[in-house]
């Protein structure tokens, strides 16, 4: 599951050409935001997006792959990550359709 720093750099920069791209470390690899919104993964040095209905219509022809075993959802294999035109359209069409983030709890401190 481990991502390369170089590749998880390359994925970011391209992908934040699109928009406000983040990334999360997470065992290994990274969980990928869009304006707040997760949207796939980063694992073993691939792009994984989660196979919202929108990209599925975006990306027909993509593979379809587990992104680390273990996993109960099979997501896309996006590799087209140079190609902005289809980046961005992508990744608004799945900002459109997926839920917004459920919000954090605040910790509890305990004033005596």
């Amino acid at each position: 599951m481990a991502v390369s720093k170089e590749f998880h750099n390359y994925v970011l920069e391209n992908l934040q050409k699109a928009g406000e791209v983040t990334t999360r470390a997470m065992m290994g690899g990274y969980c990928v935001y869009f304006k707040g919104k997760l949207i796939g993964d980063l694992c073993d040095n691939c792009l994984f997006l989660k196979p919202a209905e929108s990209a599925q219509k975006l990306l027909p022809e993509a593979e379809r792959a587990y992104p680390y075993e273990g996993s109960k959802t099979k997501m896309i294999v996006f590799e087209e990550v140079e190609n902005m035109e289809l980046v961005t359209k992508v990744l608004e069409a799945m900002y459109l359709e997926l839920p917004e983030p459920k919000p954090r709890k605040k910790k509890e401190t305990n004033k005596k």
